[in-house]
């Protein structure tokens, strides 16, 4: 094994980064491990995505979208990556999370900095997009109408597809909410489970959304 003071670890800063979870003298349940670095996993590539997402704003007030849509295509990737890793959480079970519950006490995914973040970035970031949208003196249609290798019309596309994969990312969290506690009761901070199914539906973008419904209904 390499030494704990090995350049890896010291870089990686290892020694903090594996002291961050609860110790086995603090668990309430073993699982509590499980539950933990699924949720600061996910916190630390949502801290990249926000960092990809405010470069793709900054690259497309710089007139650069090729640029913008290779780093939005960044944390679109990292959306996929904790989607995937939610998976594991299919492994708690119904008692055994009704075990460690009471050591989250009042908190509550909606208090996570990464999604608060991500969607402050991304409102920056379609604000960006607009405003350079109207700089050209197009349309979403007439952009939508022209060519789709162009790099504003990827770019587009890549924040149509950012936004579907935090709706992808919550039905998933939904799924996997329902399964662990159930219907109809309420999960942590007194949120009704329920309620997370509403927001697969919410849009970041729902102009971009929108304009497809535009162009369908004008081809009739």
């Amino acid at each position: 094994m390499p030494p704990e003071n090995s350049e890896y670890a010291q870089y990686m800063r290892t020694d903090e980064l594996l002291a961050l979870q609860r110790t086995p003298e603090e668990w309430i349940h073993p699982d509590e491990l499980l539950f933990q670095i699924t949720h600061q996993s996910t916190e630390l590539w949502l801290k990249l995505a926000i960092a990809q997402v405010l470069r793709a704003a900054e690259r497309v007030a710089a007139g650069q979208p090729g640029q913008a849509e290779l780093l939005v295509q960044r944390a679109c990737t990292a959306l996929r990556l904790i989607t995937g890793q939610l998976e594991i959480l299919r492994h708690l079970t119904p008692a055994d999370f009704a075990r460690l519950r009471p050591a989250l006490g009042n908190g509550s995914g909606a208090e996570s900095p990464g999604w608060q973040g991500l969607r402050r970035g991304g409102r920056e970031l379609g604000r960006a997009f607009e405003v350079r949208l109207a700089a050209t003196g197009d349309t979403l249609a007439g952009l939508y109408r022209g060519d789709p290798s162009g790099d504003f019309y990827r770019l587009a596309e890549s924040l149509v597809e950012l936004d579907e994969r935090i709706a992808l990312w919550r039905t998933e969290h939904y799924k996997i909410a329902t399964r662990i506690i159930g219907h109809a009761v309420l999960g942590t901070h007194g949120t009704p489970v329920d309620a997370l199914a509403k927001l697969i539906t919410h849009k970041l973008y729902p102009r971009l959304w929108a304009v497809r419904t535009e162009l369908t209904e004008a081809a009739r």
